[in-house]
C-alpha cells in the first residue's frame, strides 16, 4: 500500500514540503505561502503534520544510506533543546570528518541517557565500522556509559575513551549548523514531536553534507531530492536514472 494513500496531495508533493522544511529552516507559515506560490494551496497546520508523519519515515528509509562512518575516531557531545518551555538534550555522534553517525533526544542528561544514546549508534554497525577512539567532554556519565557498554559486549574493549575538549570542536560547530534549522520552531510541544522534527532535520543535514552522495546520481540538489522520493517508490528506480544520467553523458562527449 503506498504510504500517501488517502492523502489529498501526491507523494511527490508531500515530500517536496517536507524537504524544504527539514532543509532550509523555514517557519510552516513561510513553507505554506511558498508552496501557494507554485499552485499548491495547503495549510501550515498540514504541513507540520506531514513533517510529523513523514520526516521519521524518510530517516528510516534513508539510514542505510547517510549512516556510514567514514572514520572509526568519534566526536561525541550534547546541545539543548527548548520543549514545553524545558531544555532537553540532544546527544549526537560525528566522526572526526564531521560526518553524523547518530542522535538522541532525551529529557534527562545522565549515564542512562549517554548510554541509550551510544548503544544506538553501536548499534547496526559493522566490526570495522565501530570506534576505535571516542571523544567526549569531561562529564563522568560518558566514562560510565561506555565502560557498562564494554561489559555488555556492544562497545569493542579495546575503543579508547578520550577526553579532549579541543577535539570536540567539530561537533560542536555542527551543532550551530543544526540549531540554524531547529530556530524558527516557535516551540516543540512535546518531546515525541520534538525528535520527529528533528530527525528529518538530522537526516536532510546529513545529505548536505554529503553523505550520501553515492546515491545522488546528478550530483546536485535535485539528485538529492531524488534520493528522498526513490526512498518512496516515487519516478524511475536507481538503476534506470543511472543509465539515463551515462546516457546523456555520452551523448554530450564530442564526437
Amino acid at each position: 500500500m503506498s504510504e500517501f494513500k488517502w492523502r489529498q496531495f501526491e507523494g511527490e508533493i508531500i515530500l517536496w514540503a517536507v524537504r524544504w522544511y527539514c532543509r532550509y529552516g523555514i517557519s510552516y507559515r513561510d513553507l505554506e505561502q511558498m508552496m501557494g506560490e507554485r499552485g499548491v494551496p495547503v495549510d501550515h497546520s498540514t504541513i507540520y503534520r506531514w513533517v510529523q508523519r513523514y520526516a521519521p519515515e524518510i530517516e528510516k528509509r534513508l539510514r542505510w544510506q547517510w549512516r556510514r562512518p567514514r572514520s572509526t575516531s568519534w566526536r561525541v557531545d550534547e546541545t539543548y533543546v527548548k520543549v514545553r518551555g524545558r531544555w532537553t538534550y540532544l546527544y549526537r555522534a560525528l566522526d572526526k570528518d564531521g560526518n553524523t553517525i547518530d542522535f538522541y533526544l532525551s529529557p534527562t542528561r545522565n549515564a542512562k541517557a549517554a548510554k541509550r544514546f551510544l548503544g544506538k549508534a553501536l548499534n547496526g554497525l559493522k566490526d570495522w565500522e565501530k570506534p576505535t577512539v571516542i571523544n567526549t567532554d569531561k562529564a563522568p556519565t560518558y566514562g560510565i556509559a561506555i565502560s557498562e557498554l564494554k561489559a555488555e559486549g556492544k562497545c569493542p574493549e579495546e575503543t579508547v575513551h578520550r577526553q579532549v575538549k579541543y577535539l570536540n570542536n567539530v561537533v560542536e560547530a555542527d551543532h550551530g549548523k543544526l540549531k540554524q534549522l531547529i530556530r524558527p520552531v516557535t516551540g516543540f510541544k512535546t518531546l515525541k514531536t520534538a525528535y520527529a522534527t528533528i530527525m528529518g532535520f538530522e537526516v536532510m543535514h546529513a545529505l548536505r553534507k554529503g553523505q550520501a552522495a553515492i546515491f545522488n546520481l546528478t550530483h546536485d540538489i535535485r539528485g538529492e531530492a531524488r534520493i528522498v522520493e526513490r526512498a518512496f517508490g516515487i519516478g524511475a528506480s536507481a538503476l534506470a536514472e543511472a543509465v539515463a544520467v551515462i546516457s546523456e553523458q555520452l551523448e554530450l562527449q564530442p564526437a
